[in-house]
C-alpha cells in the first residue's frame, strides 16, 4: 500500500465544533452504521470537505477510516488535498485495471487511508454499480470501523442512489439559502427509495452575520475572531 502526504486546511474554531458535533451523532448512531455516504443536490454544497473532515475527525479517536472519492464525474478530493502522481484510483480498479491494494494509499494521518477517483471514464453508473463495487465495500466493513464515501450531488446524476444501496446511512449536504425546498424534497425521497437510512443532514455555508444570535447570547462577542468562510467544495 502506497503511503501519501496530504495537504489538511486549517478550520475554525466553529468549524471544528461543529465537526465534533456531527462525529458524536454519527458514533451514537449505532456500530453498524459503518458505510456512509455524503451526498448533495448541487455540486459546490461543500460535501467533499464535510466527508473528508468527518473521516479525519473519527481518526483522530482512533477509529480505523477509509475515505473513497466516489465522485467519479467531477472530483475535487485530489486537488484539495495536493495529491500528485498516484498511479492507481477508483476507476481503475472498478474496471478491472489494478488490484485493490494498488488503488488504497495510506496516508500520513494517522489511523486514515484513502482511495482517490482516478480518471474520468464513460461508464460511471456502470462501474458504481458493478460487483466490484460491493465486494469492495464488503471487504473495507470487515477491515475499517468507518468507509466515508464522498458521492457525486444526487441532484443531478443517479450516482449517489446506486452508492446508496450499498451503505448503512447517509449525510445530506444542503447549502444554505441556495436550495429550493422541493429539490430537496426529491433528493430525500430519492435516498429513501435506495433503501439508505438518513442519519442527519448538514446545513453548509451558513452566514454567521446573519445568524449570530445564539453564539453571541452565550458565548460573547471573544469567539467572533473564529468566525471564517464556510466550505467552498
Amino acid at each position: 500500500m502506497k503511503q501519501i502526504m496530504i495537504k489538511q486546511q486549517s478550520l475554525s474554531y466553529e468549524m471544528r465544533e461543529e465537526l465534533k458535533t456531527l462525529r458524536t451523532n454519527i458514533l451514537f448512531c449505532g456500530k453498524d452504521k459503518k458505510k456512509i455516504v455524503v451526498t448533495s443536490c448541487f455540486a459546490g454544497e461543500g460535501k467533499s470537505m464535510i466527508s473528508l473532515n468527518l473521516a479525519l475527525s473519527l481518526a483522530e479517536l482512533k477509529k480505523k477510516v477509509i475515505l473513497i472519492d466516489a465522485d467519479v464525474r467531477r472530483s475535487v478530493l485530489a486537488k484539495v488535498l495536493d495529491i500528485s502522481e498516484v498511479k492507481y484510483g477508483l476507476t481503475h480498479f472498478l474496471s478491472g485495471q489494478c488490484v485493490l491494494e494498488n488503488a488504497t494509499l495510506q496516508t500520513d494521518f494517522m489511523n486514515l487511508d484513502l482511495i482517490i477517483a482516478g480518471p474520468e471514464v464513460p461508464n460511471p453508473t456502470e462501474l458504481l454499480s458493478s460487483d466490484n463495487f460491493r465486494v469492495m465495500l464488503e471487504r473495507f466493513e470487515e477491515t475499517y470501523d468507518y468507509v466515508i464515501i464522498d458521492s457525486p450531488p444526487l441532484g443531478a446524476v443517479v450516482d449517489a442512489s446506486i452508492i446508496a444501496k450499498e451503505c448503512d446511512g447517509a449525510i445530506f449536504t444542503i447549502e444554505a439559502a441556495n436550495v429550493k425546498y422541493r429539490m430537496a424534497q426529491q433528493v430525500k425521497e430519492k435516498l429513501e427509495n435506495s433503501g439508505c437510512p438518513i442519519l442527519g443532514t448538514v446545513l453548509n455555508k451558513v452566514d454567521r452575520k446573519q445568524n449570530r444570535g445564539y453564539y453571541n447570547k452565550y458565548y460573547g462577542k471573544k469567539y467572533s475572531r473564529y468566525y471564517t468562510k464556510e466550505y467552498k467544495r
